[in-house]
């Protein structure tokens, strides 16, 4: 198991950019697979973006591609979502999440069993 802890959220203009941050907890955090989700008011909670083990490889949602960035630091135990370019669309809470024992990502939300918190992001119009 790892502990995640999300934060960088918080409230931006269309257009403008975040950059949320989730610390892990573990000296096993280099051999989970991450990713980003978010979850808006009344909807179903939704793959954004993903990362391999390594940082070697990616995925990203079609409604995120080319303006979100995934990224891991494993020296920190961190990963990152840049977020440029945002809409009011983008706004929703955000969730980092890991697979325990996968070096590889999945888009699918119950194949992660460790979950942060949440960061929430406002975009306002």
């Amino acid at each position: 198991q790892v502990q995640l802890v999300e934060s960088g959220g918080g409230l931006v203009q269309a257009g403008g950019s975040l950059r949320l941050s989730c610390a892990a907890s573990g000296r096993t955090f280099s051999s989970y697979a991450m990713g980003w989700f978010r979850q808006a008011p009344g909807k179903e909670r939704e793959f954004v973006a993903a990362v391999s083990w390594n940082g070697g490889s990616t995925n990203y949602a079609d409604s995120v591609k080319g303006r979100f960035t995934i990224s891991r630091d494993n020296a920190k135990n961190t990963v990152y979502l840049q977020m440029n370019s945002l809409k009011p669309e983008d706004t929703a809470v955000y969730y980092c999440a890991a697979i325990s024992g996968s070096f590889y990502y999945s888009t699918r939300v119950h194949d992660y069993d460790n979950w942060g918190q949440g960061t929430q992001v406002t975009v306002s119009s």
